[in-house]
């Protein structure tokens, strides 16, 4: 198969309106579990998977945390300009940038563009001991596919930009729930292990774990590592063109540790990954070792995975722990504690599965990027577990339920 070849209306599937949760349960690990195993489906609740896990697994998630990323502005005419922090520029790294006391840039996506031209943009905001901060917003430059470049400023240096997007900032939901963020999205639309800063989107597998649900998979001798992909907007971008190779996959980053890398190059147990994040990032390292095996000087800086390079063709694809133990010797070559890049992996039928072979993810939008990436795993019997999981009343999308899958 040609993956650039295929027809996104192939992967198409009737979704009534009813059948998207609006709202999660009020018990995380109640929600259903579909479990797919080698063809035959199970209907379970979520509380169920430690017992389902596959045994002597090792279980990965992503820890990114859900900034509050919008940030609303009026011009003096009254016209309201949003203004959506995808990525940060300068400073480029999450932790600088949102410490940053006077001043960022970040890539934005611009609601009501046409409205707002050069002019800077200024919004006041109070805090808790009587005086105010006032944060200017001034457009810079058009980025492309990033976005445009918004620089923020501020008139009080002991508060950081977080601390900004904590005081005026809106936690983004999906666009397709049709509604306001309300203050219960605060709590429900994060992980309960979420931790590092940065992502616009949940990775919304994660937020059916609880912790009595870590708690049975720790006594299933089962281990569990973080690493982190930031989610950008781009996961909810539809797949326009007719055929996926005329698609163009947006951009995430990538954040390993050394214990991640150090697992995957010498624990033998099989990988379990939480949603399709965890499974891009672990696929995405995959092929970043073997960048450092065909580049073992390369610089890190420069390290990086495009869209298509899954899918060219070699003599030979080295097994996980060969790929991993180069990777990590690279990393002691170069007195990295962590691995950072970005990535377009785009994972579709055609694709080989290079590390993950078991995943937990809820269930997707139509003739979606991550219908294809599920389709990549289990073959055309995607479409039996999306038809099972609609007859047999499942909630959908963000909010919704679950499933388990092991080819």
């Amino acid at each position: 198969m040609n993956t650039k070849d295929i027809n996104i209306e192939s992967y198409s599937y009737d979704l009534p309106d009813q059948r998207i949760a609006k709202y999660p349960l009020e018990e995380r690990d109640h929600s259903q579990l579909l479990v797919y195993k080698q063809g035959k489906i199970e209907d379970h609740h979520f509380y169920d998977l430690p017992d389902l896990l596959p045994r002597n697994c090792m279980l990965f998630r992503n820890n990114s945390k859900v900034i509050r990323a919008r940030l609303i502005f009026y011009k003096e005419g009254g016209a309201r300009i949003e203004v959506f922090c995808l990525e940060p520029q300068n400073p480029s790294g999450y932790d600088t940038n949102l410490s940053s006391t006077s001043e960022c840039s970040w890539y934005c996506m611009i609601g009501n563009s046409k409205k707002w031209k050069q002019q800077t943009l200024e919004r006041k905001l109070p805090l808790q001991n009587g005086s105010e901060v006032t944060l200017t917003a001034k457009r810079e430059s058009d980025a492309g596919a990033l976005g445009t470049i918004v620089k923020f400023s501020w008139d009080h240096q002991e508060i950081t930009f977080g601390e900004i997007l904590e005081l005026c900032g809106i936690l983004p939901i999906p666009p397709y729930l049709n509604r306001e963020t309300e203050e219960r999205d605060l709590q429900t639309y994060q992980t309960v292990y979420a931790q590092e800063q940065g992502s616009v989107a949940a990775p919304t597998a994660g937020l059916h774990f609880t912790e009595r649900v870590f708690d049975s998979i720790k006594k299933q001798d089962i281990p569990v590592f973080d690493l982190t992909l930031h989610v950008g907007a781009g996961t909810f971008k539809p797949v326009k063109a007719d055929h996926i190779g005329d698609h163009k996959m947006h951009r995430e980053l990538v954040i390993a540790t050394k214990d991640d890398v150090t697992n995957l190059a010498h624990n033998k147990r099989s990988v379990t990954a939480v949603g399709t994040t965890s499974v891009r990032s672990l696929e995405s390292l995959y092929f970043l070792a073997l960048h450092v095996m065909d580049n073992p000087d390369i610089n890190p800086d420069d390290l990086k995975v495009e869209q298509w390079e899954a899918y060219i063709e070699k003599e030979y694809f080295p097994s996980r722990m060969e790929a991993f133990e180069a990777l990590l010797s690279y990393m002691d070559r170069n007195n990295l504690e962590e691995i950072l890049f970005p990535t377009e992996i785009l994972i579709a039928p055609g694709y080989t599965y290079r590390v993950v072979e078991a995943m937990v993810t809820n269930f997707h939008q139509p003739q979606s990027t991550l219908i294809l990436l599920v389709a990549a795993f289990i073959g055309d019997n995607w479409r039996k577990v999306y038809d099972h999981a609609l007859k047999a009343d499942y909630r959908f999308l963000s909010y919704g339920d679950s499933s388990l899958l092991i080819p």
